[in-house]
């Protein structure tokens, strides 16, 4: 056994255990130290120097970059350190936007955190080159702002190492550096997906998701309009967290009654779409494997993900399942029964996701211009409309959604993390009796957080090979084994990482949190009396009384090559 190693930190012996920086040693310890530029999942950049050390030598180090040793001895709260760290802030300060009381990551900025905790009162400095507004608001999805960047570069990482897409990069040097897209071009004009996983990690509010609570309030107070609501599953138990609730608490029923007293006339669950997505990718995977056309079959359900194999990999847009996503179903649905009434209907789609708001404006899911989706909101924006009409949420009394599509089943719950949607399809391809009889699936290697999980599985005389992905690096991975001929049968993909749970709308999500998320999901499809979308009671209604013929019309789209 090999002997226990220690170091010193602040007169304290901590235990060396495979720990890869300091600042993790420090952390283990209880100190929280100030960072800006190091998240776990990222490379380490060093570039804040907030988390310094003096060790025994009277050096300053950075703890994210520098390796612990047994028998050294740091310090990390020494008053050359304060000083230090003081004025990295005021520089900081003195090169940002302060508009804080405007701005939309008002207290939930890092560097304004930061500046409280540190006792800044004034900035010494004047008012650096950057500290002008600087706004791109070209996307429908997220908005920059490099008045307020500080080049923790946390986006960079994320968009190139995670993501796999390098909407940004730094440019420019010394004084003049600057984050940008390619040439300066709008966001709009770039690969950007719109996965949001940028300003999910951005400390100050240089990036942050579109807001268009304004446009849905409009739509609330007008008498002449009826407004319509749909809520994601991954929605319910991320909410909660931010308005005095547990975290990873299922509290849909909350939810709905805070959407009423918000002003929404009708208000529905998009895991009842999930359910129909089911049904209809269920049938879709039979016939290619039938036939042994076009696989693998690749999820449709993330708009990021779509983005992205129509930026990178158009060759693979036959693969990807003609299935509209959930929040397309649900829409088009009711759109479609609200085509000859007296009142204009105005609908909004609750989503863990900053890419459903491209979505929404995209060309296949129009009628004559207009859209299926007329705005959609974040988790973070619901939470915002909540807090402003005065919503005390942790008392209110939940109330259940519209009935006529008020039933759901677990499966489509489930679309909320990553291995959902396979769960789901595999439960209906186990249960389908033309091809094998029912076999347990819930631990075939589809459920936790890891970012590619693959599994075989064998259905009666057939062994599926199956894939989970989230994150698009992740996902890049494995189209390319795909491409260089490696089989699959069915590949789930989620453009961020973790799934829905960890959307770039949702509540910033640490790995504790992410997997409370998960665990809620599970639990609440675990207490459903309807675990399979077929077993829904009000599917076939709907398909008898509403869809009729018209399947194809209102439940499925076609992505081309050539759109922009």
């Amino acid at each position: 056994m090999a002997e226990k190693q220690y170091m010193t930190i602040d007169g304290m012996p901590v235990e060396i255990n495979g720990e890869k920086n300091l600042l993790e040693m420090i952390r283990k310890l209880g100190i929280q130290m100030p960072t800006f530029c190091y998240h776990t999942e990222l490379s380490v950049y060093g570039a804040c120097r907030m988390c310094v050390i003096e060790n025994e030598r009277g050096a300053i180090e950075a703890a994210c970059s520098t390796p612990p040793r047994a028998g050294m001895v740091i310090r990390t709260n020494t008053e050359r350190l304060r000083k230090y760290r003081k004025n990295i802030l005021e520089l900081l300060l003195a090169n940002h936007c302060r508009d804080c009381t405007t701005c939309d990551n008002n207290n939930f900025c890092k560097l304004q955190n930061l500046a409280m905790r540190f006792n800044i009162d004034r900035v010494r400095f004047p008012d650096g080159e950057r500290a002008k507004k600087d706004v791109d608001s070209s996307s429908y999805s997220i908005v920059r702002d490099n008045g307020k960047c500080i080049l923790c570069g946390d986006c960079v990482r994320m968009c190139s190492e995670i993501q796999n897409v390098g909407a940004i990069d730094f440019a420019r040097r010394g004084s003049k550096m600057v984050i940008s897209t390619a040439f300066n071009k709008p966001l709009s004009e770039t690969a950007c997906v719109g996965c949001g996983q940028c300003a999910a990690v951005c400390p100050t509010g240089a990036l942050m998701v579109k807001n268009d609570i304004s446009k849905v309030w409009h739509a609330i107070d007008d008498p002449s309009v009826k407004t319509t609501v749909q809520i994601a599953p991954a929605v319910r138990v991320a909410i909660g967290k931010e308005l005095s609730m547990v975290n990873g608490e299922n509290v849909m029923g909350k939810i709905v009654a805070a959407l009423r007293k918000l002003g929404f006339d009708e208000i529905y669950d998009s895991a009842f779409s999930a359910d129909l997505t089911v049904m209809e990718e269920t049938k879709e995977f039979l016939e290619r494997l039938e036939k042994k056309e076009n696989l693998p079959l690749i999820t449709s359900c993330c708009p990021g993900w779509i983005k992205y194999c129509e930026n990178k990999h158009p060759e693979l847009l036959p693969n990807i399942s003609t299935c509209r996503s959930p929040m397309q179903m649900m829409a088009s649905l009711l759109k479609d029964q609200h085509k000859n009434a007296e009142k204009k209907m105005f609908h909004v789609a609750v989503m863990p996701c900053t890419a459903k708001k491209t979505e929404a404006v995209r060309e296949e899911f129009k009628v004559n211009g207009n859209p299926n989706v007329d705005a959609v909101i974040t988790t973070q924006e619901l939470v915002h409309m909540i807090m402003e009409a005065g919503i005390r949420f942790d008392e209110v009394e939940p109330e259940a959604v519209d009935p006529i599509f008020g039933t759901v089943s677990g499966a489509g719950i489930l679309f909320g993390v990553t291995g959902g949607v396979t769960e789901a399809v595999l439960r209906r391809v186990s249960a389908n009796k033309s091809r094998a009889e029912l076999v347990t699936i819930a631990d075939s290697g589809q459920r936790g957080l890891e970012g590619l999980k693959e599994f075989d599985l064998h259905v009666g005389d057939d062994t599926l090979h199956v894939a989970v992905v989230s994150g698009l690096g992740n996902a890049e991975k494995v189209l390319q084994r795909v491409k260089s001929g490696e089989h699959f049968d069915f590949i789930e993909i989620m453009a961020c990482p973790g799934g829905c749970v960890n959307g770039g709308g949702q509540p910033f999500a640490k790995q504790n949190s992410s997997s409370d998320r998960s665990k809620g999901l599970y639990e609440t499809d675990k207490k459903r009396s309807i675990r399979r979308s077929e077993d829904n009671p009000v599917l076939k209604s709907v398909y008898a009384n509403i869809i009729g013929d018209r399947a194809h019309e209102l439940l499925h789209v076609s992505y081309v090559k050539d759109r922009k």
